[in-house]
């Protein structure tokens, strides 16, 4: 069995119950975790899963958590918060990566202040999936740094290219520059400078493609798409709004006759098939990318099974490697 990943399991709205189940899932799957918070409420809820006894599951203590509501530079003198317990048992090496449905701020501050950024980084960006024509579109940032600097953008572009090619196999990915234009003479002035920056690293650790519209996430276009961290959150959090609208209007469409409730019967299997792509859950957690070590800040409403995927893609990134080969790149680049 390899190293377990360190669940919060006291993080997201719902507290212990659905990532201890999500954590009993990915056990049973394969996944060693560790849960973190409090041990007796987490033994007891461990209890309502049978066979849970046998599963590669280890509880650790914390006697704090960080709630929804309360500041992400709480960390700092919390040490006893179970992000902050959880973050450790990575940078111990006791823990292979670090998950939390929980305060972002909060993971995101942990994360930094106890593993620290890979040389060459100047800031971590969270890393997301959307799901896009013939599979999905990897954003980045999705909310870490709402100011950045153009240096950032080119910093990204290497950080998700690594990414895609060690954990998704997929070679020499396309990096696109989020604008109002696909013109390179379009954008504010900060986008105008990253595109200046990406192209001449075209070729070197970066297959730069251009500039992209927001239409062009969901085609597609490019296997990456960099942007700052309030426009790429606002992207995220639009198009899972969105897709829930949509949903419901086709809901409701197909409730309006008795014509289109047969229709609906029809079809039903292929819509369950677009609403499991479409799931935020499907994908688990996003990565925040750029730190010495791995953390996966997940949705703070997340399910069991959003838990359980994002504990199996924490898993697939060790396994793979990514924080070693991701050092391995910024110094081949600052070396270059």
């Amino acid at each position: 069995m390899s190293l377990p990943v360190a669940l919060d399991a006291m993080g997201g709205d719902h507290g212990a119950v659905p990532n201890v189940e999500g954590a009993v899932q990915a056990a049973r799957a394969g996944v060693a975790v560790i849960l973190v918070g409090d041990r007796v409420k987490l033994h007891a809820e461990l209890g309502r899963h049978a066979g849970s006894a046998s599963l590669p599951i280890e509880v650790v203590e914390a006697t704090d958590v960080i709630g929804m509501d309360e500041h992400a530079s709480d960390v700092r003198s919390r040490t006893q918060a179970s992000i902050n317990v959880a973050s450790r048992l990575v940078k111990e090496g006791r823990a292979s990566a670090v998950v939390s449905m929980g305060h972002s701020g909060a993971t995101m501050a942990s994360a930094l202040l106890t593993l620290g950024r890979i040389r060459g980084v100047e800031r971590p960006a969270i890393l997301t999936h959307l799901p896009a024509k013939g599979g999905f579109t990897t954003l980045l940032d999705a909310g870490a740094n709402a100011d950045v600097k153009a240096t950032y953008y080119a910093q990204w572009a290497r950080l998700a290219s690594v990414y895609l090619k060690v954990v998704e196999d997929r070679e020499n990915p396309t990096v696109g520059l989020l604008s109002i234009g696909e013109e390179p003479h379009k954008g504010s002035a900060l986008v105008l400078e990253a595109h200046g920056l990406l192209k001449a690293l075209h070729g070197r650790g970066i297959n730069f493609h251009g500039n992209v519209e927001g239409r062009d996430i969901f085609r597609n276009t490019t296997d990456i798409v960099v942007t700052d961290g309030f426009t790429g959150n606002v992207v995220l959090k639009l198009a899972e709004g969105e897709a829930k609208v949509l949903f419901g209007w086709v809901k409701e469409a197909l409730q309006s006759s008795l014509k289109s409730k047969l229709g609906g019967l029809m079809v039903r299997g292929a819509l369950r098939g677009l609403a499991e792509r479409m799931d935020p859950s499907t994908y688990g957690a996003s990565l925040l990318i750029g730190v010495r070590g791995l953390a996966f800040i997940g949705h703070g409403s997340a399910d069991a099974r959003a838990v359980k995927n994002a504990l199996l893609r924490a898993a697939r990134a060790h396994e793979a490697n990514l924080v070693p080969r991701l050092e391995a790149a910024f110094t081949d680049s600052s070396g270059a």
